[in-house]
């Protein structure tokens, strides 16, 4: 599967272009710059089935509608998430001075949902603590983690809708399960793995100390 990581807007968010030899392909957080994302789409040749959003930020949509209006693919988001779509004070744009909303979601995703891409298969993982609607995304060796988990570090929990004690379950209960050498592709910063984070991870070593064992 080709994947490519293109850091976009002011935060740096990561936003990924995942397609396979059939052409067919996704688009994970699309948050700032169409125009680049657009043009990377154009150079792979790769047909856009779906936008999948990890969570409903302003950093994470920024550049939904117009990479949709491009691309006609579906939008998916989580249930617990769609509203912030349409709301710039649910997905605090407003509180960054440049408040917007994107078109609202064509798939509402409840979690444990197969998405059929090409000749792959995306696992959507209800992963509720960054918002209560974060997902990741399980691609085979590859899981997009959006804001539930970072290289060495996991996703902020001092927002509207944010829980700490979910974040941790989330990552206890439904990432550090996987295999070691599963790729961590993350909404910022650079990849790791689920073998990194068990060994160089602060929050996940609290994890496995306090509740798994």
């Amino acid at each position: 599967m080709f994947v490519k990581r293109l850091m976009v807007g002011p935060l740096a968010s990561n936003c990924y272009i995942l397609g396979d030899d059939t052409k067919k392909g996704v688009i994970i957080d699309p948050g700032a710059e169409p125009e680049t994302i657009l043009k990377e789409i154009k150079e792979q040749d790769i047909k856009v089935e779906f936008i999948i959003l990890t969570h409903g930020h302003a950093d994470h949509i920024g550049a939904v509608g117009d990479v949709k209006d491009a691309t006609g693919a579906k939008v998916a988001i989580h249930e617990k998430d769609a509203k912030m779509l349409v709301s710039a004070e649910e997905n605090l744009s407003s509180f960054m001075g440049y408040g917007f909303t994107q078109p609202p979601a064509d798939i509402k995703l409840k979690g444990g949902e197969l998405l059929k891409v090409g000749n792959s298969e995306l696992e959507i993982i209800w992963t509720p603590g960054h918002t209560p609607g974060s997902i990741c995304i399980k691609a085979g060796k590859l899981l997009f983690s959006g804001d539930t988990l970072f290289a060495g570090s996991v996703g902020r929990t001092d927002f509207p809708g944010g829980s700490y004690r979910e974040l941790i379950n989330s990552i206890k209960s439904k990432l550090l399960i996987f295999e070691e050498d599963v790729r961590i592709l993350p909404g910022h910063g650079s990849e790791s793995s689920i073998g990194a984070e068990k060994t160089n991870n602060p929050f996940v070593l609290n994890i496995i100390k306090y509740f798994m064992n």
